[in-house]
């Protein structure tokens, strides 16, 4: 099978593509023909071992796996003895941040991971691109008790995380005033940003405006640039450590001090995020932004794209021409 692979921690230039042999599926494994995944931080995180928090679950030295990847979506092409929930032909989809060697034309997986059925008329690119960063964005904003009506700021509307998290705060009925340039205010205005900031023409931090929750989905900004948009007890969240890794102190001494906090939510039930997005994707109430496409023997490319912090909402690999 074709696959792509590296041994080192590094830039993209370190990834190859190359001819290796197909796993075979244990007792609890599917085997899964891989049609399309997605590049995204987590893959750029876990390619340059940065931070290097990372590499506690990835490989202190060098990384653990050599084919990189953290979601799928594709075709189960055979199963382990001791598998129940899964037979060849299923249409599956799932997600590991600590790595899946998805990047390639067959992967396995145990079923006991966060791996689930396609819903009935979604794609597998569209599969694909709903796992990563939306998991991450209602893992984040699930921890925060928002009612309908409540306003929320959201720097990075556009991203693979920003894009999902609009969608998602609109599900809840949320007022959402949505950050991006401005070449990108439909896009945030079609997914339901009831007030767009055009960062190129102003400072979000200097808004009048005042919110219960403040979500940096790209985490340029900081809580103490934030605060004066709080409410008494507002609530910051970002999807980075910040500049000096200080949000999960600040999660644990803002609490005590009562008002306005930070919260650094630890995403762990990935198949319960998955359960979620499913659900809303069937409703059509979800719809994953996708940038572009590469095919696996651009994987360098992609990863490029992806780590100079350009994209719009996803960035896809495909592994097979041949999509259902």
């Amino acid at each position: 099978m074709k696959a792509a692979l590296r041994f080192r921690y590094g830039p993209p230039k370190k990834l190859v593509v190359k001819e290796t042999d197909r796993p075979e599926p244990k007792r609890d494994e599917l085997l899964i023909r891989v049609y399309a995944t997605t590049v995204n931080r987590t893959d750029c995180a876990v390619l340059t071992g940065k931070p290097f928090v990372m590499r506690l679950f990835t490989g202190l030295f060098r990384p653990r796996f050599p084919i990189p990847g953290t979601d799928f979506a594709g075709e189960v092409e055979a199963v382990g003895d001791g598998v129940k929930d899964f037979k060849k032909g299923d249409r599956v989809w799932g997600f590991d941040d600590n790595g899946l060697s998805s990047q390639a034309e067959y992967m396995t997986i145990s079923e006991k991971k966060a791996v689930l059925l396609i819903p009935n008329g979604i794609s597998y690119r569209q599969a694909a691109a709903s796992a990563e960063a939306a998991h991450y964005a209602y893992h984040f904003i699930k921890k925060v008790s928002l009612k309908p009506g409540q306003q929320v700021l959201l720097n990075g509307a556009t991203g693979g995380i920003g894009s999902a998290t609009l969608q998602f705060l609109r599900y809840y009925g949320i007022d959402v005033t949505a950050v991006c340039a401005t070449d990108h205010i439909p896009l945030v205005k079609s997914l339901g940003a009831v007030r767009v900031i055009d960062y190129l023409k102003e400072d979000f931090t200097e808004d009048t405006a005042r919110y219960d929750l403040i979500f940096d989905a790209v985490g340029k900004s900081t809580f103490f640039k934030c605060k004066k948009l709080l409410k008494e007890n507002g609530v910051y969240l970002s999807s980075e450590l910040g500049p000096y890794s200080q949000n999960i102190l600040l999660a644990l001494l803002t609490p005590i001090a009562g008002g306005k906090k930070v919260k650094f939510p630890v995403p762990l039930d990935i198949k319960a995020s998955l359960k979620f997005i499913a659900r809303l994707t069937e409703e059509g109430k979800f719809n994953p932004v996708i940038d572009r496409s590469y095919p696996i023997d651009h994987i360098q490319e992609a990863y490029t794209y992806v780590a100079s912090g350009q994209k719009i909402g996803n960035v896809l690999l495909i592994l097979s021409g041949d999509q259902k």
